[in-house]
């Protein structure tokens, strides 16, 4: 079963060690189409210039490509202005640069999940260290579902941010954003949501979601690494600090006073990675032509036929997923007896690429009591077939490993 031409993708035709490949990391990163590499070799070699500082023709025309990105994001995520798009290198520089500029004072609070990414823990970490604010963790139950009940208990009116992820980079779990977000605001909180996992696979609208941030990075979203996105809205974003200092983020420098930029601008120090911006423009062109809705009914398809594939296995536990419409396109489990490492080596050796270990969640890893976990995370590109190929391989180093004494 095929949405898309998989020539679209060169990488899928490879051979790694002697088998086809058959990619099964894409929450870590995804494979990019033929069109956005395209994409960045004829900008190297026919529009290259600085952007936004030159009167110069190609200047111009780069500065023409970056600001149509900026556009052409503000649509696929619904955001107002073009003002409320932030270009950053991706999602965890996107929450550090919020991190870094959002008021904290002792005594005030910010709120996680305990599902959470390292770059959605660590950033908030390092700001309440510095401010004397404290970090709270909303739970989870073992299902891996968000228990909202104790999650509306720890809101109160000294919580000055809740931070969450829309879908979870181990679990798969889909948390429901915009009863969270009408919580917070009620409480008086502001939402950053971590649209890591949820940006190629669900359309987003950040004023249908109301949230008042939100990140995602470029490379997860089929575009090039080195880019991604923070949306903020307009009026919040002009009530923060410049995150970095240097040009293009100011409007007048004296060595007295500095004045600064408009937003983004403000936000944006440097030379930007415009070549990769108009990439990643390339890339949510390529969704959008798909569809979102035709890219989720299919990786449902495939997540259920997964599932489905390894409960039939002895031994096995999978986190997450505990009802059958439970479908988002990220599986992690683990086989009894047998450690996760060992299960990746083997794999690999089949040409099966999955991903090993805590995910950067080890607080979560830690929480569904074990050292680590197998993930498997599909994309547009994966098919029912390489569904079938993996559960065959997979049974089969399950009986190898078994068999070792």
């Amino acid at each position: 079963m095929n949405i898309i031409p998989r020539d679209d993708f060169p990488i899928l035709a490879r051979q790694v060690h002697g088998h086809p490949l058959i990619y099964l990391d894409n929450a870590a990163t995804t494979q990019k189409p033929r069109c956005v590499v395209e994409a960045i070799s004829e900008e190297y070699y026919n529009v290259n210039a600085n952007v936004h500082r030159g009167v110069h023709f190609l200047s111009q025309q780069a500065t023409d490509l970056h600001e149509q990105a900026r556009e052409r994001v503000r649509q696929f995520i619904g955001a107002r202005s073009t003002s409320e798009v932030i270009f950053t290198r991706g999602t965890t520089e996107a929450i550090n640069l919020l991190a870094a500029v959002h008021p904290l004072a002792p005594g005030d609070e910010v709120l996680v999940t305990a599902m959470e990414h390292h770059s959605d823990i660590v950033p908030w970490q390092l700001a309440c260290q510095r401010s004397g604010a404290k970090l709270r963790v909303a739970p989870i139950d073992d299902d891996g579902q968000l228990q909202l009940d104790e999650f509306g208990q720890l809101l109160n009116e000294r919580t000055r941010l809740v931070c969450l992820a829309h879908v979870s980079n181990v679990l798969g779990t889909l948390n429901p954003v915009e009863a969270i977000t009408r919580m917070a605001h009620d409480a008086g909180a502001r939402v950053l949501i971590d649209a890591a996992q949820s940006a190629p696979h669900l359309a987003l609208d950040v004023q249908a979601l109301d949230c008042d941030f939100l990140a995602f990075s470029g490379h997860k979203t089929y575009g090039p690494t080195g880019v991604g996105v923070l949306y903020g809205k307009e009026a919040l974003l002009d009530q923060l600090p410049p995150y970095q200092g240097g040009g293009e983020m100011i409007r007048n420098v004296t060595f007295e006073r500095t004045t600064f930029n408009d937003l983004p601008y403000k936000f944006e120090a440097g030379t930007p990675d415009y070549v990769g911006t108009h990439a990643l423009a390339v890339a949510l062109d390529y969704i959008t032509r798909i569809g979102l809705p035709a890219i989720a009914q299919h990786e449902r398809q495939l997540t259920a036929r997964l599932l489905a594939h390894l409960r039939a296995i002895d031994g096995i536990r999978i986190y997450g997923h505990p009802t059958a419409e439970d479908l988002n396109p990220v599986v992690s489990f683990n086989v009894q007896g047998i450690h996760h490492l060992d299960l990746g080596t083997l794999l690999d050796q089949l040409g099966v690429a999955v991903r090993t270990g805590h995910h950067c969640a080890e607080p979560l890893i830690h929480r569904l009591g074990a050292e680590g976990t197998v993930r498997a995370s599909l994309a547009l590109y994966n098919t029912t077939d390489e569904i079938d190929q993996f559960i065959m391989h997979l049974q089969r180093v399950i009986k190898m490993l078994r068999h070792v004494p």
